[in-house]
């Protein structure tokens, strides 16, 4: 009979372990899209600034920009563009270098396949993250992308230098 109970016992604390797990990851999951989101918020404006100042005269930004083609999807950070030219720009919290390699491989380079209205224009990626590790912002440099970040001022900071050379990732 004591077995019986402690039997029963456990299997309803497991129950009550699972249903935590549930929500706590549903809580989860909520703040990071939100945290996502404002991060987005806070990088989008000052981003149009800063291309600008680096030559790139672009005059619209759109925020988690969506496409479906051959029942595959892709979502886009944020898009800045002008009359010949788009900035494609991957907003993380921390950026990694796996992030730059996905973002490079899987975005990047299958940005015109899904956005087709782009053909003919010149087509530059961009990282942002608020925290970067790995020197994941060396690493994007070296692959052509534009690096940015918040500054202490809750203002983008474009973090690659004078030498840099922007990769037209349209051809």
């Amino acid at each position: 009979m004591i077995a019986e109970e402690m039997e029963q016992n456990v299997q309803e604390i497991w129950a009550l372990f699972r249903e935590t797990d549930r929500k706590f990851n549903e809580l989860r999951e909520l703040f990071t899209s939100q945290w996502g989101k404002l991060i987005e918020a806070l990088i989008a404006p000052g981003a149009l600034k800063q291309f600008q100042e680096k030559g790139i005269p672009v005059v619209d930004t759109a925020q988690r920009v969506k496409t479906k083609r051959n029942g595959e999807a892709m979502e886009i950070d944020i898009l800045a563009t002008n009359t010949d030219s788009v900035v494609v720009l991957e907003v993380k919290t921390t950026l990694k270098v796996g992030d730059v390699n996905e973002f490079l491989e899987e975005r990047l380079s299958r940005f015109l396949e899904f956005f087709p209205r782009y053909r003919g224009m010149k087509v530059y990626g961009a990282v942002a993250g608020v925290n970067i590790v790995e020197q994941a912002d060396r690493y994007a440099y070296k692959n052509g992308l534009f690096v940015l970040t918040l500054s202490g001022e809750g203002t983008v900071a474009i973090l690659n230098d004078e030498k840099f050379i922007p990769k037209d990732f349209s051809q």
